[in-house]
């Protein structure tokens, strides 16, 4: 959950809330010889493709000054989607009360990912109840979550 590149995130926040937009969440995964850097914008209105063509060539004119990401890179932007990623803890409380996918670090009480509704966030802590029980989890343990459209 906390694996975005703080410093990415840094940069795009101001550049992309003043062009009116909520910066969702920003990740870096590899892609062939270099990276794939998809960052994901959110709206009241919604997300439409000029939207995201007018946010890409903002984005990519700061990144090509700025030069923060070595090697080569595929720049994409994106709505969340309706199985939105998860990427804070504000997100989480948000959606409280829906369903969502946790995939985690290490093990909970021997689970690796825990599918439920989101109950109580704390400052740093998540709690998902599945199947009638209440798992607690430390923001630090969250590899990856999402929404679940059921």
């Amino acid at each position: 959950m906390y694996r975005q590149n703080q410093a990415l995130v840094a940069l795009l926040h101001p550049l992309i809330t003043g062009m009116g937009y909520e910066l969702w969440g920003v990740e870096q995964l590899p892609d062939g010889r270099g990276s794939l850097l998809r960052v994901y914008i959110e709206n009241d209105a919604g997300i439409t493709l000029e939207d995201c063509e007018q946010v890409s060539r903002q984005v990519a004119g700061v990144l090509e000054v700025e030069d923060i990401i070595s090697g080569s890179y595929r720049l994409e932007i994106s709505s969340p989607g309706l199985d939105r990623s998860l990427f804070t803890l504000e997100q989480f409380s948000r959606y409280r009360g829906q369903h969502a996918r946790v995939y985690l670090r290490q093990k909970v009480e021997e689970r690796r990912q825990i599918r439920g509704e989101i109950g109580n966030v704390g400052d740093d802590s998540v709690t998902i109840i599945s199947e009638g029980k209440e798992y607690t989890i430390s923001a630090g343990l969250i590899d990856k979550a999402n929404l679940l459209s059921l």
